[in-house]
């Protein structure tokens, strides 16, 4: 059989990032200090050697899969979009791209959600996601202050208010549901910032 591109000769079936996926729906499931290599290897049906071939340790995967997330997640705070507009466009296009990240990458956050500073891999996200949540309170405070959000909420509550809403999003959302991310990033905008209550 032809070798595979992306694949290492002796280790068919299975590359670092398929090796990553497979341990990030284990961790997910049983819970990363629950899962072992060994529980790993059962999962890809391969041996602990072939696993560590790809990666040094468990808490390597652990950190690549939570960079995973957090690099998305940053990225939408890096769009050249996100500098445009008014502080209101600007939060608009981080929530919206924050909803289409939990959704593409749907596992990985679920992970980073999860994640209570047990290592310093966890803490180091930790201090990655406290910094992505300032900058969106940031924004939150540039918006009242150009008064196109409320004045009277606290910023830094709003952000908790509104991220609490997106995050609840991996508690029930399913990869194949009639509502793709573009539908659902406008269903929490419409919540977000008019309400459910019908303008009189």
């Amino acid at each position: 059989m032809a070798h595979q591109p992306g694949t290492k000769r002796g280790r068919p079936g299975y590359d670092q990032h398929s090796m990553l996926v497979v341990a990030v729906e284990a961790f997910n499931e049983f819970g990363y200090d629950a899962t072992s290599i060994g529980t790993l290897a059962a999962r890809l049906g391969t041996s602990k050697a072939a696993i560590y071939h790809h990666f040094s340790s468990k808490e390597e995967l652990l950190e690549l899969a939570l960079d995973e997330a957090l690099t998305a997640l940053e990225g939408v705070l890096g769009d050249e979009q996100a500098d445009e507009g008014t502080a209101s466009d600007r939060l608009a296009l981080v929530v919206r791209g924050a909803v289409h990240v939990l959704v593409n990458k749907l596992p990985y956050v679920t992970l980073l959600l999860r994640v209570r500073g047990n290592s310093d891999v966890e803490r180091n996200a930790l201090e990655r996601r406290k910094n992505f949540d300032r900058a969106v309170t940031q924004l939150l405070s540039e918006a009242r202050a150009e008064g196109s959000i409320r004045s009277d909420l606290d910023p830094s509550v709003a952000e908790r208010l509104l991220f609490g809403m997106i995050n609840s999003i991996v508690e029930w959302y399913k990869p194949k549901s009639p509502e793709d991310a573009a539908r659902l990033a406008d269903d929490v905008i419409a919540v977000a910032f008019d309400g459910l209550r019908v303008p009189r």
